[in-house]
C-alpha cells in the first residue's frame, strides 16, 4: 500500500500531537517535577526582602565599615570604634558553598569592638559571612565573601 503525502502529513501531525499530550500528562502528574514559583507567605517574604535592602543601605551608609582578617586564632571581625559594643546585638551566619552541613550561626556578643570566629569552626576554603545586627533600633546587614 502506498501512502500519499496527505496521509503522511496527517500521520505526522497525529504522532506529534500524541507526543505533546503524553509530555503534558507526565509533567502535570509527576510530583518530582513540581517547581512552584509562588511561595507560601509571599507578601511576608517581600517585606523581609525590603527590610534586607534597608539594612544593607544602612551598612553602606556607615562612615567606617566592618573589616575582617584571618588570624592564628580564627577570623577576626572589627566593628567601627564609633559604635558602643554593648549596644550591638545580632547574629553572625557563615555559609559554606560546598556543603550545607558546615553552615553555622553564632550570636553576636561584643565586649570590645572585635568579634572572633574561632579557628575550629572554619575549614580552609570559601565562606560567605552575613552579619545581621542592630544598633540603637537601626538594623544593619553586612555581607562578605572570604577565603579562609
Amino acid at each position: 500500500m502506498k501512502i500519499n503525502w496527505g496521509t503522511g502529513l496527517v500521520i505526522g501531525m497525529v504522532l506529534f500531537i500524541g507526543f505533546i499530550l503524553v509530555l503534558v500528562y507526565k509533567m502535570t502528574t509527576d510530583h518530582n517535577l513540581e517547581h512552584d514559583l509562588v511561595t507560601d507567605g509571599y507578601y511576608q517574604k517581600e517585606m523581609e526582602l525590603q527590610e534586607d535592602i534597608y539594612a544593607r543601605q544602612n551598612s553602606v551608609a556607615m562612615e567606617e565599615q566592618i573589616t575582617g582578617q584571618k588570624t592564628t586564632k580564627g577570623y577576626l571581625l572589627e566593628f567601627p570604634e564609633s559604635y558602643d559594643p554593648k549596644n550591638i546585638e545580632g547574629t553572625v551566619f557563615l555559609y559554606r558553598t560546598s556543603s550545607k552541613k558546615l553552615d553555622f550561626e553564632l550570636p553576636l556578643e561584643l565586649t570590645d569592638s572585635n568579634f572572633l570566629i574561632p579557628d575550629e569552626f572554619l575549614l580552609e576554603g570559601r565562606w560567605n559571612i552575613t552579619i545581621d545586627w542592630e544598633y540603637e533600633g537601626k538594623k544593619f546587614r553586612f555581607k562578605k565573601e572570604i577565603t579562609y
